[in-house]
């Protein structure tokens, strides 16, 4: 049994969300520096090497890569022999995602309630995902999602017999509708199968993962790299203004599903895909 107490929770919390919004994952910099040489657009190349300006300014200055600091995505791996001490997990992270928040000067986007939106002044609380795993270790990953992409996201119930295609035709047609709203470069995260509420958490997930990393499955890499290609050859472009580079990764996580269902979400993630994650031993 390994006891952890709640203020290295908060504690590791509070510097992950000022960490998140300050300096982008290296997977998606490391991408928007390839852009820069391939793409073909003047007007998506002086795009592209705007935003790396901009991520160099934010990284030296520690001031946030964008003014959208984000609705906190919070993912949590518990060890089963892992035992928290000194309060509620959940207190725990949220007082961490306040502090970080009110310490690193990020703009609180939070509202209390869905229609009466009256902000909490302290972008909690966040949307926590817990997962139980084995050992005793715990593994947080903050994800700050902002909106402007997040809106743009769809989920579609086909038919098993629409296959592959069918989600191609999804795929295409939610990031042709999203043109320059979702502040492409996008990276996709595309959930496949489970239920209505797992596939969107798996196009969740599907964004934090690094986007040089493709699938174990060869039919779903297969996919990853055809749709890849093919949102590259809509011709949206950096910020919207036309070029070859719309996208910088597709990413697919799947689950089994129902014989009678083939659950498909997209969740769109911006250039400035942010997340950090620590294991707290």
């Amino acid at each position: 049994m390994r006891i952890i107490n709640i203020e290295e929770i908060i504690s590791n919390i509070k510097e992950m969300c000022i960490e998140a919004n300050i300096k982008l994952a290296s997977d998606v910099e490391i991408g928007i520096r390839e852009a820069y040489n391939k793409e073909s657009s003047s007007l998506g190349k002086q795009v592209l090497g705007q935003l790396l300006e901009n991520l160099d300014i934010a990284n030296n200055e520690s001031i946030p890569i964008c003014q959208d600091t984000g609705m906190t995505i919070v993912f949590v791996k518990i060890g089963q022999d892992v035992h928290i001490e000194g309060g509620s997990l959940e207190e725990a992270i949220n007082e961490g995602i306040r502090r970080g928040y009110k310490e690193g000067y990020l703009r609180k986007s939070v509202v209390s309630d869905p229609l009466i939106r009256e902000n909490t002044n302290d972008n909690t609380p966040g949307v926590i995902h817990y997962e139980i795993i084995s050992g005793n270790q715990l593994e947080i990953t903050i994800a700050p999602k902002g909106f402007g992409s997040e809106n743009m996201s769809r989920i579609y119930m086909l038919k098993p017999a629409d296959e592959a295609d069918g989600i191609k035709k999804a795929v295409l047609e939610t990031i042709t509708q999203a043109g320059p709203n979702a502040c492409p470069p996008i990276i996709v995260g595309i959930g496949i199968g489970g239920s209505f509420e797992k596939a969107a958490l798996l196009a969740k997930k599907a964004l934090i993962r690094d986007i040089n990393i493709r699938s174990d499955k060869p039919h779903i890499r297969k996919l990853e790299n055809e749709l890849l290609f093919a949102i590259n050859e809509l011709n949206i472009g950096p910020s919207g203004l036309g070029g070859r580079i719309t996208a910088l990764g597709v990413n697919i996580e799947t689950y089994p599903t129902h014989i009678a269902g083939l659950p498909v979400a997209i969740n769109i993630g911006c250039h400035v895909n942010r997340h950090v994650t620590r294991i707290i031993t």
